[in-house]
């Protein structure tokens, strides 16, 4: 895969991606505290430092990532968001790593796996889990776009939202 975009300023640190997973897990309590499911997006400047957007989750098919992904593209040029880093509470699922990819930002970041939200949510009918990382997802495509996750630092922070939220529906 050959790829001229520019891209940012190395990786992030580990105190960055702890900090900005802590507040994609803040934006999921807040699409709670809304009605609607707890998972939170961030997407963050090639510094490493600004975010950009925050979004919580709207519904089965408005995700916080996918709907970030959107704006991000309708706002940011393909080559800025390719520096930029997607910041997502829980593994993208496969909508929402192809709604990233197309939107061409350049790394994602998650806090927990799908398959430990699976392990939170059960077989839960209003969050049915697919069986398929978001690496694989990517793998597909044509782009080396960078993922980082899970990131155990922050797994029991993440999974207890969920695990309160979907054994109270």
């Amino acid at each position: 895969m050959t790829d001229t975009r520019i891209h940012s300023s190395g990786a992030p640190t580990p105190a960055q991606v702890l900090r900005h997973l802590r507040r994609a897990n803040e934006v999921a309590q807040r699409a709670l505290q809304l009605g609607h499911h707890p998972f939170g997006a961030l997407l963050v400047g090639p510094d490493h430092d600004t975010v950009l957007i925050e979004q919580g989750n709207i519904d089965t098919v408005n995700h916080a990532e996918s709907t970030l992904a959107r704006i991000a593209a309708t706002n940011f040029t393909p080559e800025y968001l390719w520096g930029c880093t997607l910041y997502t509470s829980v593994e993208p699922c496969c909508m929402c790593a192809g709604t990233a990819y197309w939107a061409n930002i350049g790394r994602i970041v998650f806090g927990i796996t799908e398959e430990a939200l699976l392990g939170a949510t059960g077989n839960h009918g209003e969050n049915p889990t697919m069986n398929l990382p978001c690496r694989q997802v990517l793998a597909a495509g044509q782009k080396d776009i960078e993922v980082i996750g899970p990131v155990a630092e922050i797994a029991d922070e993440t999974l207890a939202v969920h695990r309160a939220f979907w054994a109270s529906r």
